[in-house]
């Protein structure tokens, strides 16, 4: 492990340890219960628990005031287990050892005291008491990695012991991996480990003073363009304005008409990281202002789809909470002569804004228009022929200015307080009134709300209330893909899909279903950042970095595509059927055991087959190398049958076919693959183009093979890979013979899963 490292892999270590530490969720069923690791000398000893006892670690948190550390040497394992931890610790330098400053006046001191505290706070130190005792031994183990006479000895021993293992203790990870990490990142790259300690450090003025880097140099981790090149820094190190630490109070805020999408968890993670950061608050609000879209159903998922982000909150609130609030203010306004009720047909209306003309009613007296919103308050024939508009500037360059509606009729019961109203605010409108009614400090929209923000304080300032500050981010796109809700419920209402977790659809659920862990997202989410540019992205970047971390850990399975397949006989096969028990993945240990049955008479794929040619020597995966001596073909040279005999003491680097196989038994699976396409066929659609033009008229395939026995076992939603053919998400486990096990196909960043 240590002589191999780039040194470029160092930056992006601590990005690998928190893939890593995802690992034992990829695998559904139960944790083996042979020992997970051996202890780091020269004993060994079972740990048959594998959760932690109630009561096992308690430790007693309070808040950290500071982590001080000289100049010139950062403490970077503390900083790092520390930021795995998603604890924000303010820093500064001093003239003695790392230290925690405690509000209460405590004081802990010393790098692996921080370290040992940071893992208990943070559960990385163990999962039962035996683990932590083994951690504690790698401990007084690692200062060995600075000894010079000793450093290639205790290299020679870690690469060894992590042979066929994820983590240093047990499965998941500890402040060990961290330890070694840091031990050695320091030892052999201190050029790279400034890099990672300039990331922590440097924004805060604080550590060695870095020289200026290449161009090469500062694209190692950045801000994401439209081309998803790296800038000169981290994509989230900026500041929001006027922000003070423990100040911060964010808000999420959905409106409940759909499920969430990849676009919303930008806006979710992003409110999230700032919250973190300034050691602020973050709640979630529902802008429940049109019943005619919104539904509980949405509700209730969304707040799922926000729990599946990790997304931490303070409370959960709905804009309607405020109607009471929002309609007295509109009564002020249109008592103060700022807002006017306007009855022009809705299409004049936006034409006439279009080209600044003054409604006919924009001068009506403040009797008639109060006259006329009660009709529209009480849902009268009258006043649903009306709305209330804010009377601003219909002259201002910024069309957003040109009396905007404030409040819309709308008979439809809402979905929380049924029918108590008919009048319901615009977004516009409410928005700026809750926020400051909420005591949010900042309010972060898309860029696409640009051309509003003048609208969104001239509306504050109006309703004389506190002032928001609003950050802009970018807009999330993918391509061919549709984002608008309105249209993914056209899909949904025209069953071109299942639902909205529909695997094509590109809702958290949906994407999820079809096999993308939450981390992947989590990560190609936060590698886009904080920018303003516009992001057209492309799915296959998140697909590669889904597969970088499933591949190491998902278990591996054999099938054998129905269509077709040829039985291969070997004429010196065994007459009884035996059973092997082997890994289910070779490198990982956590992905448990499998049974494989070898018998005299195997099944492999027809493509397969027709590669083969008479006398060709192959290699059965996982059994050897055997030798085809006939193949039978029918009229059309489809090969039906084959014929040969195992040479097991063959060389599988001789051989140019390798390839995969399963034993003619009645105990395997039936299975159904299923991949799929997107829903249109046009990267992006330009401004006024109809999707309903650029439909893609076939999105899903399914292919009917067949699987080994092991497979009986898959539960829902366990992710796999079967070899040769990718990577798949049980949707459908298995329940009876008759009825397949349903696999869809994840995309690998690649090429498209598609089987047809």
């Amino acid at each position: 492990m240590c002589f191999k490292m780039d040194p470029t892999d160092d930056i992006k270590m601590i990005g690998k340890y928190i893939r890593l530490k995802t690992a034992s969720r990829l695998i559904v069923a139960s944790p083996p219960s042979h020992p997970s690791s051996n202890p780091p000398r020269h004993h060994q000893l079972s740990t048959a628990a594998s959760t932690r006892p109630a009561g096992f670690v308690q430790v007693m948190t309070m808040e950290i005031k500071v982590l001080s550390f000289p100049a010139d040497s950062p403490p970077l394992l503390v900083i790092a287990a520390a930021k795995l931890a998603g604890i924000t610790i303010p820093t500064e330098t001093s003239g003695s050892a790392p230290t925690f400053s405690f509000s209460n006046g405590s004081k802990l001191q010393g790098t692996y005291v921080l370290l040992r505290y940071i893992g208990r706070v943070g559960n990385f130190y163990g999962q039962n008491a035996y683990e932590a005792g083994e951690i504690d031994e790698w401990l007084d183990y690692t200062p060995v990695f600075s000894s010079g006479s000793e450093f290639e000895n205790a290299c020679t021993y870690v690469d060894k012991y992590l042979e066929r293992r994820t983590f240093v203790v047990g499965h998941s990870l500890s402040i060990v991996d961290i330890a070694i990490w840091s031990a050695l990142a320091g030892k052999e790259y201190s050029d790279s480990l400034d890099e990672v300690t300039a990331t922590y450090v440097s924004n805060r003025g604080l550590g060695k003073p870095t020289a200026a880097k290449s161009k090469e140099q500062q694209g190692v981790k950045g801000d994401v363009s439209e081309k998803g090149k790296a800038g000169s820094r981290p994509s989230f190190e900026v500041d929001l304005p006027d922000a003070e630490i423990g100040k911060v109070r964010l808000r999420f805020a959905p409106e409940p008409s759909g499920y969430l999408h990849i676009g919303h968890s930008k806006a979710a993670l992003l409110n999230q990281y700032f919250a973190q950061r300034y050691q602020g608050q973050l709640i979630v609000r529902f802008d429940d202002t049109n019943p005619a879209k919104e539904s509980n159903e949405f509700v209730d998922n969304l707040l799922k789809d926000i729990e599946t982000l990790g997304i931490k909150y303070e409370t959960v609130t709905y804009t309607s909470d405020y109607f009471p609030d929002l309609m007295e203010m509109a009564e002020n306004l249109i008592r103060q002569g700022k807002a006017y009720v306007d009855d022009t047909p809705r299409e004049q209306m936006q034409k006439e804004r279009m080209d600044g003309i003054e409604s006919k009613c924009r001068n009506n007296s403040i009797e008639e228009n109060m006259k006329l919103w009660k009709e529209m308050i009480a849902g009268s024939e009258r006043g649903l022929e009306c709305c209330l508009r804010g009377k601003l500037d219909m002259q201002d360059p910024n069309k957003s200015l040109r009396d905007p509606v404030y409040y819309r009729c709308n008979p439809i019961p809402h979905h929380r307080i049924g029918s108590k109203y008919k009048v319901y605010p615009t977004y516009d409108f409410a928005c700026p009134f809750v926020d400051a009614k909420e005591g949010i400090t900042h309010a972060l929209r898309s860029s696409e709300y640009h051309d509003r923000n003048a609208q969104y304080y001239r509306i504050q300032e109006d309703l004389g209330v506190r002032k928001v500050h609003i950050y802009e981010f970018s807009r999330l796109n993918m391509v061919y893909t549709l984002l608008s809700k309105r249209k993914l419920l056209w899909f949904v209402q025209n069953g071109k899909v299942d639902g909205w977790d529909d695997p094509r659809f590109p809702t958290v659920q949906g994407i999820v279903r079809r096999g993308l862990l939450v981390e992947a997202l989590i990560q190609f989410i936060l590698e886009q950042g904080a920018s303003k540019n516009l992001n057209l992205m492309e799915w296959d970047k998140l697909w590669t970095i889904n597969k970088k971390i499933i591949d190491p850990v998902c278990p591996r399975h054999t099938a054998v595509i129905e269509d077709r397949r040829v039985l291969l006989t070997l004429t010196d096969g065994p007459d009884k059927p035996f059973v092997r028990i082997i890994p289910r993945h070779k490198k990982y240990e956590g992905a448990g055991e499998k049974a494989t049955t070898y018998t005299k008479r195997i099944w492999i794929d027809h493509a397969d087959a027709q590669l083969i040619s008479a006398n060709e020597e192959i290699t059965l995966m996982d059994w050897g190398n055997a030798i085809v001596k006939e193949i039978s073909r029918d009229q059309d040279g489809n090969v039906t049958q084959l014929s040969g005999f195992l040479h097991l003491e063959g060389s599988v680097k001789t051989t140019k076919l390798k390839l995969t196989w399963l034993p003619e038994t009645n105990e395997l699976v039936n299975l159904t693959l299923v991949g799929f396409d997107y829903l249109i066929t046009k990267k992006k659609l330009e401004e006024g183009e109809d999707f309903l033009d650029v439909l893609n008229p076939c999105t899903r395939f399914e292919t009917a093979a067949i699987g080994d026995s092991n497979m009986r076992n898959l539960k829902r939603g366990e992710i796999l890979q079967l070899e040769r053919k990718g990577y798949f998400r049980c949707d459908v486990p298995f329940t009876r013979s008759s009825k397949p096990v349903v696999l869809f196909a994840i995309p690998d960043g690649r090429q498209q899963a598609v089987f047809k």
